[in-house]
């Protein structure tokens, strides 16, 4: 992890699926507990996905406030 995937998440747009168009940062956390449990796709999304899990999982998501400001 590092600062540029942090600005990632309150920047880049879920691509496909159910949420597509919605920020990474902003998914729900029953979604991000799915690809968990099935998998995280290949790539920066998979990494992007895997992050903001972990964040929403311990109660970190606050943490992006100040990124979202920019």
């Amino acid at each position: 992890m590092n600062s540029q995937h942090l600005q990632l998440l309150v920047t880049r747009e879920m691509p496909y699926g159910k949420y597509k168009g919605r920020l990474i940062a902003d998914l729900p956390g029953d979604y991000l507990n799915w690809f968990a449990r099935k998998g995280f796709p290949s790539g920066e999304i998979g990494l992007l996905l895997a992050l903001m899990q972990e964040l929403d999982h311990n109660g970190l998501s606050p943490l992006l406030e100040p990124l979202r400001k920019r």
